[in-house]
């Protein structure tokens, strides 16, 4: 009995530590936030500040566009998300389900072009937007970030597709659906989890994103993101640190709201998913 109360006294004091550390960033993020600027250089820093400066916000959406590069940011994340999805999920069906003689081929080449760095796309990815007319289009991006994400999207669904019974298709085609109809009313549903993970995934990278977006972006300031808008506020000779924290904080907002709407999805198993 005493082995098991240490036990869980040692994982549950393991798991304070672990949350402490991987928190302490955003934690420190905040403190900065609201202090003031002439007390970010002492030395030690105050753990908690004495007097919060909760003007910073308030000053950074009046100076600043804050709320159009949060605009931008969530347009280019949710249609990066929708696009690198729709792909995914029919390329890794038909990975999933067809036995083609280039299958294995065809999916190892997926998968090797997720291992290309994006610093070594960006040229020719800025060349054929240059020719396109797409450059200073938040299109440019959605594009640019969809090449990225829909080869690691289509493996991780179509892991997740392997692991679902083909009778239940079945089942489904002798009840007259079609193909499509199938996967819409059957594979999708039951595969919800698996989904939620691929979007998240999805929407994060898309909203982290600073490369490509700095790079098509760059002329025309009506399109920035949060993180090329992010990156201005840091001047040549001084910087205002807590301003530039406070937006980090704002930014970090909708990552937050993402993860509370899908998190019942990532929770689920394939069983109750089945049962629908």
């Amino acid at each position: 009995m005493k082995q098991s109360i240490l036990g869980r006294f040692g994982i549950y004091a393991t798991l304070t530590v672990i949350c402490g550390i991987l928190l302490f960033p955003v934690y420190w993020m905040a403190i900065t936030a609201l202090q003031p600027v002439n007390k970010l250089r002492q030395y030690p820093p105050e753990l908690f500040p004495s007097d919060p400066q909760w003007g910073v916000f308030r000053e950074l959406l009046a100076r600043q566009p804050f709320g159009l590069w949060m605009w931008n940011s969530t347009l280019v994340a949710l249609a990066t998300m929708i696009l690198s999805l729709s792909v995914s999920v029919l390329a890794a069906y038909a990975l999933s389900r067809y036995r083609l003689r280039a299958g294995a081929s065809m999916g190892l080449f997926i998968l090797t072009s997720k291992m290309l760095p994006s610093t070594l796309l960006v040229i020719p990815l800025f060349a054929v937007f240059t020719k396109l007319g797409l450059v200073g289009s938040l299109w440019s991006v959605v594009i640019a970030q969809a090449t990225l994400i829909a080869p690691f999207a289509t493996w991780m669904l179509k892991g997740y597709f392997d692991t679902i019974s083909p009778e239940l298709e079945q089942a489904a085609l002798v009840d007259g659906c079609s193909p499509f109809g199938t996967i819409w009313r059957i594979i999708l549903p039951v595969s919800a989890p698996g989904l939620a993970a691929t979007a998240l995934y999805a929407f994060v990278l898309s909203w982290s994103d600073f490369l490509f977006a700095r790079t098509f972006l760059a002329t025309s300031q009506s399109t920035w993101t949060l993180n090329v808008g992010i990156a201005t506020l840091k001047g040549e000779y001084e910087t205002d640190w807590n301003v530039i924290m406070a937006a980090s904080l704002l930014a970090s907002i909708p990552i937050i709201i993402v993860y509370l709407v899908l998190e019942r999805f990532l929770v689920s198993g394939l069983a109750s998913g089945s049962e629908k």
